[in-house]
């Protein structure tokens, strides 16, 4: 089976015969591009239950966007026959929502080289039921993806399938050795890209999906953007630079952070280095948001937040704070400076999103957007108001 990660965006057919163009040069670079995409593996993702929902962030990440494996279908019973991206965002793509493992494979003309185990249960662990399906889908011959705190390359019947099929698990927060862990240096202060990190009032709340818009407008603009992931989704999604900060010791986090926003400015010399956020800096159950802050060190800081969202996800007690008051807490932990907000418009009517924005942007004196059903221009804006420079590469703060 196919492990190498390959990069491509999304997936295009190319017309032929008669309505296919002429050969130019735009062509052939086309051409080329679907090439590289073919070279892809391909990936199920496994969903059930939970697709478009906040367990299913990880799936709901992958169908938006993924660099490392070309999706081919997500499986989730309870949504089968719809369409993956009208789901998600009432936008159609070419990801079928399926029954079953076994109704994805049959769709294919080859087994799929990849199954994606995409959802981020908050106990982190694989239920009987999943178990089967891993176990199945190595019995098919597919090479296993799986960004649980349950390492499956661990589990004995599971490594034992593995090595019986030959194929691959890669646990994403499966975490280095101690003895090749870095401790922090102070290195990050040396490099010359802006740093924004994409904070949250909460996790699974759409973060790592503003980041990733983000990033492609600004390269899109001639702004050269590295994004760092934190998380187990961005690292799926092929992000080049980063680590799956939950799964670090403490005493390694900030070291590990460093080192990977080291690694991406040494070797790719941009002007923007997008730090994914993890979690809340106030919620009591992460302690991730502090170790991008301090091994990160923003210079500036974009925040996520869900105006709909009562409580913390799995925590019905403890009620969502306001951006202000998160906004408060990261100046205060942190010397850096909140240039932004946007929204997750979850349970939010278009008119609630138009108000919603007007307000907290009159509150906060802040520049506010929802980087999926707003203009991605607003959120660029966001970055160029602060540092106008970004964009000749000087990234000046604004007087």
């Amino acid at each position: 089976m196919k492990s190498e990660l390959q990069t491509a965006d999304t997936l295009r057919r190319p017309a032929r015969g008669a309505q296919a163009p002429p050969l130019t040069k735009d062509t052939t670079t086309h051409l080329a591009s679907l090439a590289e995409i073919a070279a892809q593996p391909t990936a199920v993702v496994y969903c059930e239950g939970n697709f478009a929902r906040i367990d299913g962030k990880t799936a709901n990440g992958l169908v938006r966007h993924s660099e490392a494996y070309r999706i081919v279908s997500v499986i989730d019973s309870t949504q089968s026959g719809e369409n993956a991206g009208d789901v998600l965002d009432n936008v159609m793509n070419e990801i079928p929502i399926l029954e079953d493992l076994d109704a994805a494979v049959a769709r294919e003309t080859a087994t799929p080289d990849t199954f994606i185990y995409g959802m981020a249960p908050s106990t982190g662990r694989l239920s009987m039921a999943d178990r089967g399906v891993v176990l199945h889908a190595i019995e098919r011959g597919m090479n296993i993806v799986s960004g649980l705190h349950e390492y499956l390359s661990d589990d004995t019947e599971i490594a034992h399938a593995a090595s019986t099929k030959q194929v691959t698990i890669r646990d994403i927060r499966k975490p280095k050795l101690g003895k090749d862990m870095r401790l922090f240096d102070g290195s990050v202060a040396h490099v010359h890209a802006l740093r924004i990190a994409v904070l949250g009032t909460d996790c699974a709340i759409g973060k790592r999906t503003t980041a990733t818009v983000l990033a492609r407008a600004l390269n899109a603009k001639g702004i050269k953007t590295v994004l760092v992931g934190t998380g187990q989704t961005g690292l799926m999604q092929g992000a080049k630079y980063g680590v799956a900060m939950d799964a670090v010791p403490p005493q390694f986090c900030c070291g590990e952070l460093e080192g990977a926003i080291v690694a991406a400015s040494e070797a790719e010399q941009p002007d923007v280095i997008l730090i994914e956020g993890q979690g809340a800096l106030s919620h009591p159950a992460f302690c991730t948001s502090a170790f991008i802050l301090r091994g990160g060190q923003p210079d500036a800081v974009i925040l996520q937040h869900a105006p709909k969202r009562a409580h913390r996800c799995d925590f019905p007690d403890m009620p969502i704070p306001t951006p202000a008051s998160e906004i408060a807490l990261i100046e205060a932990f942190s010397d850096t400076k909140v240039i932004g907000v946007t929204l997750n418009h979850e349970g939010m009517s278009e008119a609630e999103i138009t108000s919603t924005i007007a307000a907290q942007s009159a509150k906060l004196g802040l520049p506010v957007t929802d980087a999926l059903s707003r203009p991605v221009a607003h959120l660029m804006a966001m970055v160029v108001a602060a540092y106008p420079g970004v964009q000749q590469g000087r990234p000046k703060v604004a007087v």
